[in-house]
């Protein structure tokens, strides 16, 4: 109820001139779209009765929206829930994994906050158990690029878009690290949204010939940057990873160029659809293409990356050499919603002694290791104005909340967020020897700083030199 009240209170008392009069619950503001001359309320929310004699109805695609009666049946020819034609580069549940993998019904998901004092001892014993296999310590990548400089000295940028730029800057810094700013190669951009990171790498790469990108992105998105960038290079592929299905995507037939996945904040189970969907679906299946003309490669820096024991990747000169997957360059986060079915490391979790009941725990305790900061968050926050790509950003990757009350007195705020951190690295090792298992060197690594984004582990992957087979280009 408290709640409640503070969300009323900063609610406005009046809509804006000019927009609909109806209060929005749900987002705690008023209507911003304009309602006809003469009227109160937009079309949306106006009388659902009759108007004019004309009766308003939910739509039978998507209750969300209304639309008037007598016009039902030229709305459903082009509303944007209509189901459309599935595209050439879709395969059903192809990146799903295992199809008999065993996922916890929902009435077996008993909450964290029920466990008793000795099963939540017993998970984190488990924990720690598992987690002493995992000998290395996360180092610090925090780099930058110069095709940023300018839009990062640039004033007129607030301070979160230049916490995103920082990161941005700091992900091509590392892929310039392991040469995959290189032309000759197709970025494939997954969870792309506004396709920001894809433009900065186009930047980067200036007037590059033989480049391509494709920026995967299952929702429609508003205010698009690869609009803005060459027509022939940028292709958005909207389709959920699952499905994707990349040795079908044209360009990638005709061409022949060997990919470089990356992704900033590639959410929960998205980041294990994506590796799969890379180094699983389409890889195995370029192997098993004999057929047609010889990759393109184009060399232009004869190094290749090999990784030792600390994580540390030092550059040796090798032969040219191809691989259909070159380099995976992508940020997590959100772990608390990943998906055992879908999760790549399940032979890890094996291996240590779980399974998927400790993998249900781990990911919701994963939210364990930004709850020392969150209160420090929300003051700070709430001396702030809000601004509309903020908000988004907190609804995009937002942390799962768990009443965390009733373990007072059980653990520290400093123990649920070491617990926490053990969780998260617990689950992106084992996505680590997914990779390594089928020839890659795997690295995690800390590329910005925690002031400026929690979610600040990247996931580096490159062929080890063993597993590149000779170009023949």
């Amino acid at each position: 109820m408290a709640a409640e009240a503070a969300a009323a209170a900063d609610a406005p008392l009046s809509p804006q001139p000019g927009r609909c009069a109806y209060f929005v619950a749900r987002k705690r503001r008023f209507c911003k779209m304009v309602p006809a001359r003469g009227k109160r309320f937009c079309g949306e929310h106006g009388s659902r009765e009759e108007e004019n004699g004309r009766k308003r109805i939910p739509c039978p695609l998507d209750p969300k929206h209304t639309v008037y009666e007598d016009q039902l049946q030229k709305h459903l020819k082009k509303c944007n829930s209509r189901e459309k034609p599935k595209p050439v580069y879709y395969a059903q549940d192809i990146n799903a994994g295992l199809k008999d993998a065993t996922e916890l019904p929902g009435e077996q998901q008993v909450p964290i906050s029920a466990l008793s004092k000795e099963e939540l001892e017993d998970l984190i014993r488990k924990l720690r158990r598992a987690s002493n296999c995992i000998n290395y310590v996360l180092k610090d990548q925090i780099l930058s690029h110069q095709a940023l400089q300018e839009a990062l000295n640039d004033p007129q940028n607030g301070e979160v878009a230049f916490k995103h730029l920082k990161q941005q800057a700091s992900i091509l810094g590392n892929m310039e690290r392991l040469h995959l700013l290189e032309p000759g190669n197709c970025f494939v951009e997954f969870g792309a949204g506004r396709g920001k990171l894809s433009h900065w790498v186009d930047i980067a790469l200036q007037d590059s010939k033989d480049v391509h990108f494709l920026l995967v992105e299952r929702a429609t998105t508003r205010f698009k940057v690869d609009g803005k960038h060459r027509k022939n290079c940028f292709e958005r592929l909207q389709v959920d990873i699952q499905h994707l299905c990349l040795n079908k995507v044209p360009v990638l037939v005709k061409e022949k160029l060997p990919v470089i996945g990356i992704g900033k904040h590639v959410c929960g189970a998205a980041t294990d659809l994506a590796l799969r969907c890379l180094v699983e679906t389409y890889a195995k299946l370029c192997e098993g293409e004999k057929e047609g003309p010889a990759p393109k490669r184009f060399k232009s820096n004869e190094t290749s990356i090999t990784s030792n024991n600390s994580g540390e990747l030092h550059g040796k000169p090798i032969a040219d050499s191809w691989s259909p997957v070159a380099g995976v360059v992508i940020a997590l986060c959100c772990h608390h919603r990943c998906d055992w079915k879908h999760y790549v490391g399940q032979d890890f979790f094996t291996k240590v002694g779980l399974g998927a009941m400790e993998f249900n725990y781990f990911k919701r305790m994963t939210s364990w290791a930004t709850c020392g900061m969150r209160e420090t968050e929300r003051k700070s926050y709430a001396t702030h104005t809000k601004n509309e790509e903020q908000s988004n950003e907190t609804e995009e990757h937002d942390q799962d909340e768990y009443n965390l009350d009733s373990l007072q007195g059980l653990l520290t705020t400093e123990d649920r967020k070491q617990i926490g951190q053990l969780c998260k690295l617990l689950i992106d090792h084992g996505r680590i020897e997914y990779l390594q298992q089928r020839g890659y060197e795997a690295v995690l690594q800390h590329y910005t700083d925690h002031s400026v984004s929690l979610e600040n582990v990247l996931l580096t992957a490159v062929p080890c030199q063993s597993s590149l087979t000779p170009s023949t280009a």
